[in-house]
């Protein structure tokens, strides 16, 4: 079975495998976001010698997946210091002479659980993750979606909570959804991080309130077969059953269909491959290259 490379690109940390054409990942390593030169050059030393086939990598962003254009392979505008107009795919491609799969961690992440994982067997998903920021990807007839660029899920606008009176940490749009509802806008807003909350505290049916709204927007734009929701946030297992019912209460039975009534349970659901969704999906982008090359 051939040996793939994985890289789950965060703006936190690199996690590096090696894995089959399977979805089973046979190593994994990570290595902390600091400079391009530090970072990559640990990155390039690890799959030295790992008689790797094809690569895949899921970044963060924002970057330039579309082939062809003049800046495939870079990240582009991100806040991340040292990286804007960082060339990913060309660092990689330039130390190993094999195909390179590129994409963002979450379009990474919904082909992961679309493949191996919670969407396996369906036609189309939405994997969103929420943590130290808001990002989604998704499959759509068996391909992940990109258009002029790829899609920013995390940075839809989303109507205030009523009692909510922060004022966002976006710095590009202040109040969107990842500058209400990620991970610092919860640590900011109620004076402790998410996980030091407990189960009752008023802040999870905010939190439920900000995601309901724009799992509405995707249901009625996308129509996934099924939404995968990761990250640190959603750790928080008391969050789904807030979603679920919030998100009922937005549609008012507009959308008729059972995996919004009785089978929410299902539809709505955490990565079936957990913290592996990632390098599973880098894995994934690897195959997708191999196949194309």
């Amino acid at each position: 079975m051939r040996r793939l490379g994985a890289i789950e690109a965060g703006g936190t940390k690199f996690v590096c495998g090696v894995g089959h054409e399977d979805g089973t990942i046979i190593e994994r390593v990570s290595f902390p976001t600091t400079t391009p030169q530090e970072t990559m050059s640990l990155v390039l030393d690890y799959f030295t010698g790992k008689n790797i086939e094809a690569i895949g990598i899921g970044s963060f962003g924002p970057i330039d997946p579309v082939l062809g254009s003049p800046t495939y392979g870079h990240i582009t505008t991100t806040p991340k210091p040292h990286w804007g107009g960082y060339n990913l795919v060309g660092a990689v491609s330039g130390q190993f002479q094999v195909p390179v799969g590129f994409d963002t961690d979450v379009n990474g992440a919904a082909l992961g659980e679309y493949t191996w994982g919670a969407a396996q067997g369906l036609d189309s998903c939405l994997y969103i993750t929420v943590g130290t920021g808001i990002g989604a990807g998704a499959v759509v007839g068996g391909e992940l979606i990109h258009g002029l660029s790829h899609p920013e899920m995390g940075h839809i606008l989303v109507p205030r909570h009523p009692e909510d009176t922060y004022g966002g940490f976006c710095p590009y749009h202040g109040d969107c959804l990842e500058g209400l509802a990620a991970g610092p806008a919860i640590g900011s807003r109620w004076g402790k991080p998410a996980g030091e909350l407990p189960a009752d505290h008023p802040a999870w049916a905010m939190e439920a309130h900000y995601l309901a709204h724009a799992l509405m927007n995707y249901v009625l734009i996308l129509s996934p077969q099924r939404i995968v929701m990761g990250g640190g946030v959603m750790k928080q297992s008391q969050l789904f059953p807030l979603i679920h019912t919030k998100l009922q209460e937005l549609l008012s039975g507009y959308v008729q269909h059972p995996a919004l009534n009785a089978e929410i349970g299902s539809y709505i659901v955490p990565p079936q491959l957990g913290d592996n969704a990632g390098l599973s999906g880098a894995l994934g982008l690897a195959k997708l290259a191999l196949a194309r090359a």
